[in-house]
């Protein structure tokens, strides 16, 4: 287009043919008339002025476009562990206000809430962010494109965290976060370290940060930063901040962009996402990341007990190389859509979806595809969430003894616990592998639900097992409950329930003592107690109330008994979730996801799958919460000591009344597909309209309490 402003309006030599070089004054007339020739050259040279002009300004609007540095991926070494990528903030805060997320965090009646954990995240300087000088509300004003935050592994052993911010528009407002996140700094005695020391004197700040006197498990940190015209470095190790800094023009070869993991995760994520759309990305090795946190912080005492990051390497699940995809909002009709992909390719030499292409106990993650999952006609319609899996449980089964020797930390417990079930003369004398395991088929489904009122026990869940021979279940279960005396038989509509009676035991002897459960490691037991016992002593009891039954196809396993009666009711009443309509909604949109085979499937409703822990929140009595979620926090957040109750991290008391936020509570649902190289996941959420207009909640008086 620019050369039709410089040049004749026809070719310079003919179609196809190549030009000559020629002093012939036939071939070029300029050199007979230098008049001529002088005009044609000044023309020439305006032209090359103008188009080299344009050229810039084009280069220009597309160095601005790209951003100030190029995609952080090509940025970040290849040792990124962990990485979270917002490539246009202000568009993400667009489409994340659009959805009924975001009119709820905006609702007057949530804003004393949101004010109250506005300060506890202020005041809570030991968070990521908190630990670089920085606030959530400083990343709100100063992006003009990406914003990424990693963490990196330089050196075996250690972990630094890594902040990019592209700051293109926003030079005043870079520069005063900056001002404040030295006064932060300062203000918890740290000390400025000298131009030597931060690497780089023209570029890089960095402060030294003392351990915090009432934290024991607090150590000394430092804090770097890099003022640039168009972008901001913050991290935690002044080297890495440097490294990112001279890499910030043109990318590095060994990037987390060359990753073959993340590689496949992006190739997989990215499909079907509008150009215009604002998507979260994220990718995180996760065996690496594990054991690189484990690493980087030791604890000051020894732990006993097995440790499960060194076991999951030895068992093969190192096989999982990474995580990641893209998470978008305000998606068409939905509320968010969200893609995933968990990498985990075949062992070299072995084919995609063949049982032994992992090694060891990582066999068991075999999930095979089918044309079509929906709730079996016993789920009830009025279920907060329903999940449905295939899974080879016969290969799991096959491959859990690795894992649960390497756990215990005896060679053989395994084997030993399946012969004592068969052989002990007090025990129930099955054989679990052709008694039951046999018996059983591919598919397993997980309903949850609550009763009312709604308190610390009031969570509900049934797990269902599909068998392929249920009288042979049915007998195995009755022959391995009858020998327990804390099990009663109770009838229920032709239906033999086995309910738990004793709270001090845990959960049924069938769940217990077959592989998967909890386990106490062998260097804390006394070598005087059987194996059995050791493993029945050391476990939590996270089904004080279970109820077993075979029924309807399927081996039940139930928190309580009431929620049981309601799945061996359901059938005959005819009120089943795949009635519902706003099941329907769901799974339309997840077929849309998944045209063709899943693994796994799942739908909830939102309001009705967050309203217990939402009461238990407000009322500060999470912690005392007996629900698997509730015990797993009290795990992962408590002091680790026996019968201690931890403290509520988050303060719920300003909470409205839930049925004042209802109505931003739509349905949700997930798909799985097992790939060649690991296994797809996708998901939508779906606003309020959508939702079941009218649900009734039963039981109104729960069973037994």
């Amino acid at each position: 287009m620019y050369a039709s402003t410089i040049l004749p309006n026809r070719p310079l030599w003919p179609a196809g043919k190549t030009p000559r070089h020629t002093h012939s004054r036939e071939m070029n007339p300029t050199r007979m008339n230098p008049t001529i020739m002088m005009k044609q050259c000044g023309g020439l040279v305006t032209g090359l002025k103008a188009t080299f002009g344009m050229a810039l300004v084009l280069a220009l609007a597309s160095a601005a476009e790209a951003g100030a540095f190029p995609p952080s991926e090509t940025v970040l070494p290849a040792t990124t562990r962990a990485w979270l990528s917002v490539a246009d903030v202000a568009g993400l805060q667009e489409t994340f206000d659009a959805t009924q997320y975001g009119q709820l965090i905006k609702d007057p009646h949530m804003q004393p809430f949101v004010e109250s954990v506005r300060a506890q995240m202020q005041s809570a300087s030991k968070q990521r962010l908190g630990k670089l000088g920085l606030k959530i509300e400083d990343l709100e004003k100063i992006p003009g494109g990406e914003v990424a935050l990693a963490t990196i592994e330089p050196a075996p052993g250690t972990l630094a965290t890594v902040l990019l911010v592209d700051t293109t528009g926003h030079a005043a407002e870079t520069a005063s976060i900056v001002t404040k996140i030295e006064q932060r700094l300062l203000e918890r005695k740290a000390t400025k370290l000298p131009a030597g020391e931060a690497a780089s004197a023209l570029t890089i700040t960095a402060f030294q940060l003392p351990a915090d006197p009432d934290d024991r498990s607090s150590r000394p940190s430092k804090v770097a930063f890099a003022l640039l015209p168009d972008a901001l470095v913050v991290g935690d190790d002044p080297g890495v901040v440097t490294q990112t800094v001279a890499q910030l023009q043109g990318g590095r070869k060994d990037s987390l962009a060359t990753v073959p993991a993340f590689k496949a995760v992006m190739a997989r994520c990215g499909n079907d996402i509008s150009p215009h759309a604002a998507p979260i990305r994220w990718f995180i090795d996760p065996l690496g990341f594990a054991q690189a946190v484990q690493a980087a912080n030791p604890p000051r005492e020894k732990r006993k007990g097995p440790d499960y990051v060194a076991i999951l390497a030895r068992q093969g699940f190192d096989a999982v190389k990474g995580a990641g995809g893209v998470v978008l909002f305000d998606d068409g009709a939905r509320e968010a859509r969200h893609q995933s992909l968990i990498y985990a390719p075949p062992l070299e030499g072995k084919k995609p979806f063949a049982a032994d292409r992992f090694k060891l106990a990582a066999r068991m993650l075999q999930f095979p595809n089918v044309e079509t999952i929906h709730p079996q006609a016993w789920v009830p319609r009025d279920v907060s969430s329903w999940v449905a899996m295939q899974w080879d449980i016969k290969n799991a089964f096959g491959s859990v003894e690795s894992l649960v020797d390497d756990v215990v930390g005896e060679k053989g417990v395994f084997d030993d616990v399946i012969a004592s079930l068969k052989e002990d003369p007090d025990g129930p004398q099955i054989d679990v592998e052709k008694e039951l395991v046999a018996c059983l088929g591919t598919r397993v489904s997980v309903i949850s639900d609550y009763a009312t009122p709604i308190d610390t026990d009031c969570d509900r869940l049934v797990i269902a097992i599909e068998t392929t021979d249920e009288a042979r279940v049915a007998a195995t279960v009755a022959k391995s409950m009858g020998t327990d005396p804390d099990m009663q038989k109770v009838e229920y509509n032709g239906h033999q329930i086995w309910e738990l009676i004793d709270r001090s035991s845990s959960i049924p002897k069938l769940e217990i003592e077959t592989p998967g459960g909890a386990v106490a490691h062998a260097d804390v037991e006394d070598e005087s107690r059987g194996r059995r016992a050791r493993m029945r002593e050391g476990e939590e009891k996270l089904l004080p109330h279970s109820a077993v039954t075979v029924a309807n196809g399927h081996l039940f396993i139930a928190s309580h008994r009431d929620i049981l009666e309601r799945v061996l009711s359901t059938e005959i009443s005819g009120e089943t979730l795949q009635s519902a309509s706003d099941y329907a909604f769901v799974s339309a949109e997840i077929a849309r996801l998944f045209p063709q085979t899943t693994a796994f499937r799942s739908f909830g409703r939102s309001d009705e799958s967050i309203l217990p822990a939402y009461e238990m929140l407000r009322r500060g009595e999470m912690p005392k919460s007996k629900s698997l979620t509730g015990q797993l926090l009290n795990g992962l957040l408590g002091d680790g000591k026996e019968g201690s109750t931890r403290t509520q991290k988050l303060d719920g008391s300003t909470l409205p009344e839930f049925e004042t936020i209802r109505k931003y509570f739509g349905t949700v649902g997930v798909g799985m597909e097992s790939v060649p190289e690991g296994w797809y996941i996708a998901g939508v959420a779906l606003p309020r309209a959508q939702a079941e207009p009218e649900i009734a909640r039963l039981p109104v008086e729960p069973v037994g309490r």
